[in-house]
């Protein structure tokens, strides 16, 4: 049993080369199959489950090695949480894996429940506990010919798709010698080769639907001040950070003909809490001249604070306020926050005690010309279904984030690359302002039309791309598949049973 075990720890970590920084998605490909091919060999379902869990721990350990960042900003407090946080993280999100590969042993001797179980695994875990649905395997397609999908299956149904050609891959028994899985497996790993952006694309498919861009579109600045998270509250840098954003704001337009129309700042620009801003906010709405400012800011009410997006009026005065709903747990708050806070233990970005409360859900922000905007903040872009709440179809999402938290790697990459996905699934462009990078525009085919890079500070005026008609993923988000799943789970669980009597007692 060791070296199955070993075998799939390797696998796992070979497949989360495809996720960011490497971008390598036919790995992704290569590992599920060993991992199915091991699985194949595991009669029993707890061995079953433990080789399911050894693949989920080597893959989310090497994938996620970033979330140690957030404890090294100030590692004199939490610096000796870091590698636990690695170590837990992984094999709990690892948990759902091996689930799966139990479950589907449970169901079959085959391979195929596989299938049904591992995506279900997948979609459980974007929703229960709050939701982790970071790296999952459709986030490797990013790039690829495959993301396609997203705009018509989402982000779930593509885990199928890829889950369906690992199987494929090792394919045995009937189901090889019909071709049919195998043929499937490398039309889906071809797609994973074909790099969308480079592709030339017009030819094949048209000009309508990927336009080589357009004149006359509104432009958006975006603002990346740089700031550290070390030195980010540090009373002797913050006029330093504020007096840069105040610089790039107010800077001429890249294009004299072509002045910004809206200036977007990044998640918590400022340092002080928005009641106690007037100051600061007055200097901002003033730097932008005749362009609105967005920014985020902390919010206070009473005693509970928020993770807030403003959208200023010429005079400085916060027009509209959208509060974060989906809050990171042990980041922005800590379940039973004031209780710990006596032992000293906090969220890693709580200001205080519990940290920061949930604003009451997702909410569109106006802004006349541009249109409407879904406003997201940092975390808030991680999950397919957060975009899907917003209370009507947005004309453009915006995301303000401050990845300074994620490291100088893989994390804000990987960040990124879900941002793209969102734009993908509901055929919008994405405004994305990162206080260190990666701040960038994004065509509703996730492509980057323009981006400031990593650890740097600057300022970007761009052009919004015109949305596209409503892609059927935003129309019908995951109901339906979860649905064609639970039937799916269902209709093996009655076969399984009927085997079972056939075969007696």
């Amino acid at each position: 049993m060791k070296l199955p075990l070993i075998g799939a720890l390797v696998a796992g970590a070979l497949a989360a080369f495809a996720q960011a920084p490497y971008d390598l998605p036919a790995l992704l490909l290569v590992g599920m199959a060993a991992a199915v091919w091991l699985y194949r060999h595991m009669v029993r379902p707890l061995r079953a489950a433990l080789l399911g869990w050894a693949f989920g721990v080597g893959y989310f350990m090497h994938a996620l090695q970033w979330i140690m960042s957030p404890f090294m900003v100030d590692a004199a407090r939490h610096g000796w949480m870091a590698p636990f946080a690695l170590v837990f993280l992984s094999a709990g999100l690892a948990l759902f894996w091996g689930a799966a590969f139990w479950a589907a042993r449970k169901l079959s001797r085959s391979s195929w429940p596989l299938i049904l179980t591992w995506s279900a695994a997948e979609m459980l875990r974007a929703y229960i506990f709050t939701g982790f649905p970071w790296a999952m395997p459709s986030q490797a397609t990013v790039d690829t010919l495959a993301s396609r999908a997203l705009a018509f299956a989402g982000p779930y149904a593509l885990n199928l798709i890829l889950i369906v050609a690992a199987v494929g891959l090792v394919a045995r028994g009937r189901w090889r010698r019909t071709l049919l899985p195998r043929g499937f497996a490398l039309v889906v790993l071809f797609s994973l080769f074909m790099n969308a952006t480079d592709m030339n694309l017009n030819v094949a498919i048209g000009k309508h639907y990927f336009p080589d861009g357009e004149t006359g579109r509104p432009v958006i600045r975006l603002i990346q001040p740089n700031a550290t998270q070390r030195d980010k509250w540090d009373p002797e840098k913050i006029p330093v950070f504020f007096n840069r954003q105040l610089q790039y704001t107010a800077a001429p337009p890249t294009d004299p003909q072509a002045p910004p129309d809206l200036v977007i700042w990044s998640e918590t620009a400022i340092p002080w809490a928005l009641d106690l801003a007037r100051g600061a906010l007055r200097e901002i709405a003033a730097a932008g001249g005749t362009a609105p400012v967005a920014l985020g800011v902390q919010r206070r009410s009473d005693t509970r604070y928020f993770n807030s997006m403003v959208a200023l009026d010429p005079t400085g005065v916060p027009a509209q306020i959208y509060d974060k709903h989906h809050l990171v747990p042990f980041g922005e708050y800590m379940p039973l926050g004031d209780f710990l806070a006596n032992f000293g233990i906090y969220g890693l970005a709580a200001r205080a005690g519990n940290g920061y409360s949930a604003g009451p859900g997702a909410k569109l922000l106006d802004f006349g010309p541009l249109g409407k905007a879904l406003p997201l903040i940092c975390y808030e872009a991680v999950f397919a279904h957060d975009v899907n709440a917003a209370p009507a179809r947005p004309d453009f999402l915006i995301q303000i984030t401050n990845d300074a938290w994620f490291g100088k790697g893989a994390g804000p990459k990987q960040h990124l690359a879900q941002a793209r996905m969102r734009a993908i699934e509901q055929g919008l462009p994405l405004a994305r302002s990162a206080n260190t990078g990666i701040s960038a525009m994004i065509d509703p085919y996730g492509r980057i039309t323009a981006s400031l890079p990593l650890n740097s500070a600057g300022f970007l005026d761009v052009a919004l791309p015109r949305h596209l008609p409503a892609t059927l993923y935003s129309r019908t988000g995951d109901l339906p598949f979860a649905v064609l799943l639970l039937l799916g789970l269902a209709g093996a669980a009655v076969r399984a049973g009927g085997v079972a009597r056939y075969r007696g007692p």
